[in-house]
Formats: structure tokens, sequence, C-alpha cells
């Protein structure tokens, strides 16, 4: 009886001490391994307000409003693609025009293919105006010169350069 009873007190020390091996690992892995609790601060009575003057927009309104940002990012080109020249007074024709339909200001400058000089600037030239007559800055020998016309569009907001686009123009001086 004896026997059974030390074997008994034996067992329930082996199930003591396995129980403590468990806790303690279990310890181990929470102080070590367990991903930590992060603080996160609320600020209350800070919450969405109600509707009040927001309604849905209609399917033609969400149409319209599409169209004229396109119609706002497109930009038409419209310049002479030869110009005649005075060689005495290098001044001329050159027809350069900003329709009413582009949405931005424009500035062109025009190069020398061959020097890469500026022969001519523009200045500012709104939708719905145009430049007809143009004098040169760099003058120019007699002759036919390959040019380089470059359109800079302007934000009429912040009046940024929104982009560039170029088109060739031959030049005569005679």
């Amino acid at each position: 009886m004896e026997e059974t009873q030390d074997k008994k007190r034996k067992r329930g020390l082996l199930l003591l001490l396995l129980l403590l091996l468990l806790a303690g690992g279990y310890g181990a892995y929470r102080f070590f391994l367990a991903p930590k609790a992060q603080n996160m601060s609320v600020v209350s009575g800070d919450f969405l307000p109600e509707g009040k003057d927001a309604q849905k927009m209609s399917d033609q309104e969400i149409a319209t409003l599409a169209q004229q940002t396109v119609d706002k990012s497109q930009f038409n080109l419209m310049i002479a693609s030869e110009s005649a020249i005075d060689a005495a007074t290098q001044k001329g024709m050159l027809h350069i025009k900003n329709p009413e339909t582009n949405g931005y200001p424009i500035n062109v400058e025009i190069f020398d293919d061959q020097t890469g000089e500026i022969l001519y600037t523009s200045g500012a030239i709104q939708p719905g105006e145009e430049v007809s007559e143009i004098q040169l800055e760099k003058p120019l020998n007699e002759g036919t010169h390959k040019t380089t016309a470059l359109f800079s569009l302007y934000d009429p907001q912040t009046k940024q350069k929104q982009g560039e686009v170029s088109a060739g123009v031959t030049i005569s001086v005679d």
C-alpha cells in the first residue's frame, strides 16, 4: 500500500513539474516572442457631420464634367509652316494662333535648328488671340532657314508650365 502511495506521490510531483514547465514556457513566450501591444490614441468628439448641402450627381452632370476635363486637356497647335522675313527689317508674316477652344495660354519660342539660338519669343498668347507679324530678336542672313517653334502651355490660374508641343517652321529671309 505504501508502494502505491509512493507511485501516486511521484506521479503528482511529475505532473506538478510538467505544469510548472508549461507555465514557464508560456511565460517565456509571452515575454520574449509574443507581439507587443501598441498604444493607440483615440480622439473623441471629432465625427463626420451629417450631410447638409451635398447631393448625388446625375449621369449627365458626370458626363459633362468629364467632357470639360477632356476638352481642357486638348491643345490645338496653329502656326504657319512657312514665313517670309524682310532681310533689312527682320520683320515678316508668321501666323500663330491660340484658338478659343484651347484651355491654356501659350508662349511660342522659335529656335534656329542649326545653332539652337532663340530667334523669336511671342510672350503670352491667351486663348482666342493670335500673332500675325513677328520681329526676329536675332538677325538671320538671307536664305532659307529650318526652325522649330516650341509652344509652352501654362495653367491660367497658377501660371506654371503644363507642357510643351513643337512644330517645324521654314523661314525665308529675302
